[in-house]
């Protein structure tokens, strides 16, 4: 598996930038691994519903779970459905330096589109930044089979750990949020029956 196609798409320097609201704390809505590692600085957090958008491997990784000859797959944000996460409240006084931080980690070869998004939470609906997968771009999958996302996750490995590991933290937080997710429990059986046959 190669998981390369040929489009021609834009660069993070192309797209346009998330303005941070003036004087203002902002949101951030993490739905992979940002829910267990979100590496800026916050004040609160909460768990949040996004409507709109759902959670999918369906992000090609040649760096972080993957290499170019043997890629791997990370979460987007896709179009349709819905996505339950987490909100993390950035302080006024963070906002530059988290924002700037989210773009270096997300935003490395522009798949994804920064977006504001509205964001259910118990406490009353927020207005998030978040990073929704680029449809136009090289590495976004379109659908994928279960059995091709499975091949994908149970082969990719890159300079953040295995795809399996990011798989099985994203469920393992989910779950302790009482988030559980039936799909995401299915797609790690069937890794780990390739793993096991050693594919």
């Amino acid at each position: 598996m190669s998981g390369r196609k040929q489009r021609k798409s834009k660069t993070a320097a192309e797209k346009p930038r998330l303005i941070l609201p003036p004087g203002q704390d902002f949101w951030v809505f993490g739905y992979g691994s940002l829910m267990w590692h979100p590496g800026f600085p916050h004040v609160e957090v909460r768990v949040g519903h996004l409507f709109g958008y759902h959670r999918r491997f369906c992000v090609y990784s040649h760096r972080y779970r993957g290499t170019p000859q043997s890629p791997g797959l990370v979460f987007g944000l896709d179009r349709g459905g819905s996505c339950r996460g987490l909100v993390f409240r950035v302080p006024v006084g963070e906002g530059e330096e988290a924002m700037a931080y989210l773009y270096e980690r997300e935003m490395v070869t522009g798949v994804y589109n920064p977006s504001w998004v509205t964001v259910k939470t118990e406490q009353g609906t927020v207005t998030c930044a978040t990073f929704v997968v680029d449809q136009s771009h090289e590495q976004y999958t379109g659908r994928l089979s279960h059995e091709a996302v499975a091949d994908y996750v149970s082969q990719g490995q890159g300079n953040r750990g295995s795809c399996q590991q990011y798989l099985e933290n994203t469920i393992h937080h989910l779950e302790a949020l009482g988030l559980g997710d039936s799909m995401l429990d299915h797609l790690l059986s069937l890794v780990k029956q390739r793993r096991g046959r050693g594919q």
